[in-house]
């Protein structure tokens, strides 16, 4: 656990998101360090293994004030990590539920409390859409491209100008895509490796900055402890990106399986994922292929993560190479892959 941590150490720490795969993994460090922690989760929501921490739960949704309200009472610190990520919405306003108006809600219940250190704000490097050549950092140009990173650019958009106006102390950070042991994001192409193959949807090369959750959980706790995090926004990314091509190489480095690479053209797979959309939102259902999971395959997305290292003097612990070996690992291990 590093130093920093300890400024944790009894004080009042809400955290949304907590059952999800960052979350749970930031809520048993915050414990870990001492915090009194608070998580808002749905009623729906599977506590697993958070049942064996010391934690005051609020059941209901992180945009209804009766959850919220009596949720941030006192509180010295909050992460917001909660969002739509695999949900459909029929339109922005669903995910703007959970991105903006929780938000909103949040910010404005702790302004003024001579207490609150800290809120802190998970958005995303998608706020950035496809990036141009080379890597991009903080001040690159946004170009969100669907509902989920529309609205998560309004949240911080929004605390920004709001904690500039009010004063509240903040931190934003914009993670790239998120692996390692309980990930079940990249499953999906880890068990492609598996059998033997890897389908690569257009003509582009797919480059990706990942992230490794333990690196981007301890960015996180670092911008809302140190003064150096304050009123910023960070780019939580590991220090090389990788194809996606490579990244399934590697993989079957990590599992002993060759790969055939098969080159496939990308309009069918958006032709499907349009029907399926349009089929399954008027039944409320979440469709199995949509726009952003196709995206995932075509768009560029790397990151410079020299802010997070100069500003927080953070060292990244997670090269890809050891992380995608550490999950694949945990997929073979909880027999995952078949």
């Amino acid at each position: 656990m590093l130093e920093e941590f300890n400024q944790f150490k009894g004080k009042t720490v809400l955290v949304t998101g907590a059952t999800g795969f960052t979350g749970r993994v930031l809520a048993h460090k915050l414990a870990e360090a001492g915090a009194k922690l608070r998580i808002i989760a749905r009623k729906s929501s599977d506590v697993g293994d958070l049942a064996d921490i010391d934690a005051e739960w609020f059941r209901g949704e992180v945009f209804d004030p009766e959850i919220v309200e009596p949720a941030v009472e006192g509180v010295h610190y909050i992460f917001h990590v909660a969002a739509a990520f695999r949900e459909t919405h029929p339109d922005d306003e669903g995910y703007r539920k959970v991105h903006l108006y929780s938000t909103q809600m949040m910010a404005k219940a702790v302004t003024g409390k001579s207490d609150f250190c800290r809120f802190l704000h998970v958005s995303t490097v998608g706020v950035h859409g496809h990036i141009e050549g080379g890597r991009a950092d903080e001040n690159y140009r946004f170009a969100p491209g669907d509902p989920y990173q529309r609205t998560k650019l309004e949240a911080e958009l929004w605390l920004a100008d709001y904690a500039k106006e009010s004063g509240l102390p903040h931190s934003i950070i914009r993670p790239g895509p998120i692996f390692g042991p309980g990930d079940m994001r990249l499953l999906k192409i880890f068990k492609m490796v598996n059998k033997g193959f890897f389908v690569m949807l257009g003509k582009g090369k797919g480059w990706y900055s990942l992230v490794h959750v333990e690196d981007l959980t301890n960015v996180m706790m670092l911008a809302a402890v140190k003064p150096e995090g304050l009123s910023q926004v960070f780019i939580a990314a590991n220090n090389e990106p990788i194809s996606m091509v490579d990244m399934a190489k590697l993989i079957g480095e990590k599992i002993n399986k060759k790969v055939r690479i098969i080159n496939l053209p990308l309009w069918p797979f958006y032709l499907a994922a349009d029907v399926c959309v349009a089929i399954c939102k008027p039944f409320g259902l979440s469709p199995p292929i949509y726009r952003r999971r196709v995206d995932f395959y075509t768009k560029d997305r790397q990151f410079d993560n020299t802010k997070v290292r100069t500003t927080l003097n953070y060292e990244f612990l997670y090269d890809n190479e050891k992380g995608l070996e550490e999950t694949a690992k945990w997929y073979q291990d909880n027999n995952l892959l078949n």
